[in-house]
Formats: structure tokens, C-alpha cells, sequence
């Protein structure tokens, strides 16, 4: 459901470049869209504006409400020749020098934010809500304020539409899975794939023949390592999904693999266990964010295996499924106290608008 319109407030800008996996548009969208569901004019200046075709299709707008995108103004790399009254620029990306300088020149400078990337380890706690200048001329600096995402409540909280919690309680999944010509059948499970190249494929593939399995193969990675199945695995290919039909695959399915950021939050609000990819990275990074998340999360043995073995490439063995008396149902426990615990948070953009009014004298 949309916030009711408000007066004029001030204008925000946010700036995206799209690394790769498409994680980072994903992201800016949702973020722009929840701005803009609270009456603000948002621009969002994007490099490669191309996934936002099917991520936020005419009409449905990436939202719960395809009134939550008015306001929205995509524009190209490097945007705009006017400096809005709040700057958010996503995970480092740098607004372009020319833009920077409008900043400046501004009587009053613009709330400057660079909203960083999500992660449960201690230094997000130490980083969040610091200030960092930056000179932009001979004689001028500029604050730039470090906005981190999180899972406590010294953090920036998550990305989290208003209603989506009514919206999943009032979900029928076997009424979206007919919308793909889809059914399960009897004593079968669903079971969603999001993923990067990922060795330890093969061995999950064997664990989820245990018990009959539709999977429903998302573009990309996931359909591209997934040819055939074992027996007991029945494939399902899907198109490319809108933000809003992303939550209700994750809703339709008893467990879901997801990657990266954006899936990882909207698997936590879904509410069903869930198996989480870090971006692999060859230095190993990538281990440390699991395991500060799986401390986060105080999900069960079985569960906290699974991860490691999914973020290990292949390197660990893939732990059963069904390796407790409960199969998922203590997975699922696990993950809905997690909910919970993440719902008495404020939202990321609720605690940015607070952060933005406490720092500008132009937002009350």
C-alpha cells in the first residue's frame, strides 16, 4: 500500500552503477520506489537503466502498488545538471565530478550520503552514521555521511515496504504458481534457485531428490548450471520477474537459495527457510559475511552447515536436508524469530529520512 501524498518536501537524487548481477539496480530501485511512496520527488540517475525493464515493467513499477513509483525519474549516467537537497550515491559509486561541483555551488549543500552495502560484520556498528569530507575545490569541503544497512538497531535497518507483511499473509501460492502453468503435486515441495556459479550444485541437486522437489530455476546462473535433474527433481524454468513477483516466488516456496543482497532481505521478510550465497570473492572474503550473519541469524546446526557448505564451492559436504527429526520446521522457526526480531526495527528508509531531517535544516 502506498503512504498518502505529502507537501512538497525536498528532492532526492540517487545515483547507481551496475557492477554486475544486476544486485545494485535492484537495490537503488526498491529504494527509490519506497522514497518516492512517501510523497518525495526522486530522481534516480542509473548507468544502465536496462534491468529496470523487467525489474519495475510499466504498470506494476517494481512495487506492491504501481502508485508507490510516482514520482521516480530515471535518467541517464551522469544525470542531471542541478544538485538536488539530498545526494545518495549507492556503495561508493561517486556522483560525477560536474555534479559534485553543482553540490558546491549550492547555497545550502545538499545532505550527501553514501549508502554502503549490507553486511553483518562488527565494523557496520563502528562506520555507521560517520562523516567523511571531502574536498571538492581550493577552499571547499563537503560532508559525505557513511549510511549502513543492517541488522541491529545501531545500524540503518532494512529495505522494507509499507504493508508487506499483510500483503504476505493474504499470498495464494498455488494461485501465482497457475499463473505460470505451474502446480505442485501431491507431497511434492517447492524450492526456489537464485545463485552465482556455485561447485556445490550437484551435491544439492542429490540432497533435494530425497524428497519430491519442483524447482523453480530463476535466469541466469542458475539455469545455466541446471540442465537436467535426478530423479525425484522436477525443473521449472522461470522468465525474469518483477520485483513484486520475486517476493511471491520466495513466498510460494518451502525453501529458497538466494545470492547477494537484495534476495537475502526479501528471503528474511518471506519468512520460509532459506539458504543464503555470498558474492564469491577469491580471496575468501566472502566466508567471514556468512559467518558473521549466521551469527545474526542463531539458525540451527543443520542450517548453519548447509550455509557453509553452499558458500564453501564444493569444498565442504552438502549436509541432508532431512538431517533432523523436524526436516525444515526448525529451519523455518529459526528464520520467523529472525523476522521478528528484524520487524522491531525501523526500515532503512524510515531511518534515513530521520538521519537526512537531523542533518539538513531544509527536512523537519
Amino acid at each position: 500500500m502506498a503512504h498518502p501524498i505529502t507537501p512538497p518536501g525536498p528532492r532526492w537524487d540517487v545515483f547507481c552503477r551496475v557492477v554486475d548481477n544486476h544486485g545494485d539496480a535492484g537495490v537503488c530501485w526498491r529504494l527509490a520506489t519506497q522514497l518516492a511512496a512517501r510523497g518525495l520527488a526522486v530522481r534516480l540517475v542509473i548507468d544502465d537503466p536496462a534491468p529496470l525493464a523487467w525489474m519495475a515493467p510499466p504498470g506494476q513499477a517494481g512495487a506492491a502498488d504501481a502508485a508507490d513509483a510516482a514520482g521516480v525519474q530515471v535518467l541517464a549516467w551522469p544525470g542531471p545538471a542541478d544538485a538536488a537537497d539530498v545526494v545518495i550515491e549507492a556503495f561508493g559509486c561517486d556522483p560525477p565530478p560536474a555534479y559534485v561541483q553543482t553540490m558546491a555551488a549550492r547555497p545550502v549543500p545538499p545532505v550527501w550520503i553514501n549508502l554502503e552495502y549490507l553486511s553483518a560484520e562488527a565494523y557496520v556498528e563502528r562506520s555507521h552514521a560517520l562523516p567523511s569530507p571531502q574536498q571538492v575545490g581550493a577552499d571547499t569541503w563537503l560532508d559525505k555521511w557513511f549510511f549502513y544497512p543492517g541488522y541491529t538497531a545501531r545500524t540503518g535497518g532494512l529495505l522494507r515496504e509499507t504493508g508487506l507483511m499483510a500483503a504476505r499473509e493474504k499470498f495464494d501460492r498455488t494461485r501465482w504458481l497457475q499463473g505460470l502453468d505451474l502446480a505442485l503435486q501431491p507431497g511434492e515441495r517447492a524450492v526456489s534457485l537464485f545463485c552465482y556459479d556455485n561447485a556445490a550444485l550437484p551435491r544439492l541437486l542429490q540432497d533435494l531428490a530425497r524428497q519430491p522437489t519442483l524447482l523453480l530455476l530463476t535466469p541466469g546462473h542458475a539455469q545455466r548450471q541446471v540442465i537436467t535433474a535426478p530423479p525425484g527433481v522436477r525443473l521449472a524454468r522461470l522468465p525474469f520477474l518483477s520485483q513484486t513477483d520475486f517476493d511471491h516466488l520466495l513466498w510460494s516456496c518451502d525453501l529458497n537459495v538466494v545470492r547477494g543482497e537484495d534476495s537475502l532481505v526479501r528471503a528474511i521478510w518471506a519468512g520460509a527457510p532459506f539458504v543464503w550465497q555470498a558474492y564469491p570473492q577469491h580471496d575468501g572474503a566472502h566466508l567471514a559475511k556468512v559467518e558473521a550473519l549466521l551469527e545474526q541469524a542463531a539458525l540451527p546446526t543443520s542450517a548453519q552447515l548447509a550455509w557453509r557448505a553452499w558458500n564453501s564451492s564444493g569444498a565442504l559436504p552438502w549436509p541432508c536436508l532431512e538431517a533432523n527429526p523436524d526436516g525444515l520446521a526448525s529451519w523455518q522457526t529459526a528464520t520467523v524469530a529472525l523476522r521478528e526480531r528484524l520487524l522491531s526495527h525501523a526500515d532503512l528508509v524510515t531511518q534515513l529520512l530521520a538521519f537526512v531531517a537531523s542533518k539538513s535544516s531544509q527536512v523537519a
